[in-house]
């Protein structure tokens, strides 16, 4: 009788059905020998689909052609509707961003290996999907009461959840740290750790940076539209001068990218930067902050602008003979763009290597497959999230005008005052109003008498 052969593996049907049940292959799902070029698992498939792997050059060039098609007709596609969206309001520049923090959390969350044995584990899915929940709640919370004070602290439903926002977010994020807890299964313990900690790192660096972005449009939309498109010509400089004349590679982990294009494509920005913020100042629909969420570019908005868009008289250098005497006018506006420029080809860029790096530990070409010929919203949103975080707070530090608003009087009221001391401020604002001749003697009668009445 034949003595058994030991170490024999045999190829199912099942083998390949990592991408069948809609999950990629992760480096831990592939084998470090399955990937040798001189491995027996590489060698047997290509001798058994010799005829099926081999393309041959007219193939490969319409492969080619038909991906740069597809590519192009959705990069107009998305041209378009971003414009479009730009244009019609704030509200739908508030529901796309909203959108791509929900899809790039998906695709982050779907790059990580679920081993097999722990995919009948109930709760993990959900528990990622209810941690999003939560911290959106909480950060959409944030942003509707600082932004929208005067409208939220005087409704008698919306109030208390206003006062105690935090606290209810609170609650909710440790009803899911209970919940995790409880749902540990022993030989189990490494991958729902793991999956925990894989879930808040997404949250921290795509749904908190997004939300730094949402309160940009808050601000005004040209904080919002100004970084986006100097982040999009960096990229495309860099291409252009990089084929052009780079020669010198600048980091390992992204082999494409040199020096010389690198360096190119921050002057180019920094001249699309200042030719750009030229045109949108010129335009409050771009430089106010939202005070009516159904406004839109046609419609427009009035505010009295931020002082960094209104142009001052700078004394040129009398140094030079040639600019004795003479004056120019700039937006202070002009130099802080020389920031964000700055900021976009230098720093942002290793948003995207850091991308790189995390497809590359998983053996992945792209993130996901939302947009065709480009890859998933990951692949085009990795430089755009630090760039808007940087952005917020770039401006809460060096242009934000801190002062009274209506919002802001209305919360200390509510929340520092007792009701007869709310009822005083009351009867004081009617009367200075009556002396100013902004009100008639009838309303201030009105509302003295159903003061004193209560």
């Amino acid at each position: 009788m034949a003595r058994p052969r030991r170490n024999v593996k045999f190829q199912h049907r099942g083998s390949n059905s990592g991408s069948a049940n809609g999950r990629r292959d992760s480096f831990s799902d592939i084998s470090e020998g399955g990937s040798e070029p001189g491995s027996p698992t590489s060698k047997g498939k290509g001798e058994a689909g010799n005829n099926e792997g081999e393309q041959t050059p007219g193939s490969e060039y319409e492969k080619k052609k038909q991906t740069f098609i597809t590519r192009t007709i959705w990069t107009f596609l998305m041209i378009g509707f971003f414009f479009a969206a730009l244009f019609a309001g704030h509200i739908y520049i508030l529901a796309i961003v909203t959108a791509i923090q929900i899809i790039s959390f998906k695709e982050v969350i779907a790059i990580a290996n679920v081993p097999s044995r722990a995919r009948r584990l109930r709760f993990t899915k959900s528990l990622n999907w209810y941690f999003l929940a939560t911290t959106m709640y909480y950060l959409y919370g944030e942003s509707v009461i600082y932004y929208f004070k005067h409208i939220v602290l005087v409704d008698k439903v919306l109030l208390p959840f206003a006062t105690h926002h935090r606290f209810i977010s609170f609650i909710l994020y440790i009803i899911g740290f209970v919940f995790f807890v409880a749902s540990l299964q022993k030989g189990h313990y490494r991958f729902q750790f793991t999956q925990f900690a894989w879930t808040h790192m997404a949250l921290y660096l795509i749904v908190v940076q997004a939300h730094f972005v949402m309160n940009n449009i808050f601000e005004g939309m040209i904080w919002f539209f100004l970084p986006v498109a100097l982040v999009i010509t960096n990229d495309i400089f860099a291409y252009i001068c990089g084929i052009t004349f780079g020669r010198t590679q600048l980091i390992k982990i992204s082999p494409k990218k040199t020096v010389e294009g690198f360096v190119g494509a921050w002057f180019m920005t920094l001249l699309f930067g200042i030719g750009l913020t030229h045109v949108m100042t010129r335009y409050k629909y771009f430089i106010c902050p939202v005070n009516d969420l159904g406004a839109n570019f046609f419609s427009g908005l009035e505010c009295t602008p931020n002082a960094v868009f209104v142009p001052r008289t700078y004394n040129l250098p009398a140094w030079n003979p040639f600019f004795q005497g003479r004056t120019v006018d700039i937006a202070p506006i002009q130099f802080h763009i020389l920031a964000f420029a700055t900021f976009a080809s230098l720093i942002a860029p290793f948003g995207g290597f850091f991308a790189s790096g995390l497809k590359r530990t998983f053996k992945i070409k792209d993130f996901g497959e939302s947009i065709p010929g480009h890859g998933g919203i990951t692949d085009r949103m990795d430089c755009q999230f630090i760039m808007g975080f940087f952005s917020f707070m770039y401006y809460q530090s060096f242009i934000a005008v801190y002062k009274t608003s209506v919002g802001g009087v209305i919360e200390t009221a509510i929340t520092g005052l007792t009701f007869e001391e709310q009822m005083e401020v009351v009867k004081g604002l009617s009367k200075y109003l009556y002396n100013q001749g902004a009100v008639s003697e009838e309303l201030l009668s009105c509302v003295s008498d159903g003061i004193t009445k209560r």
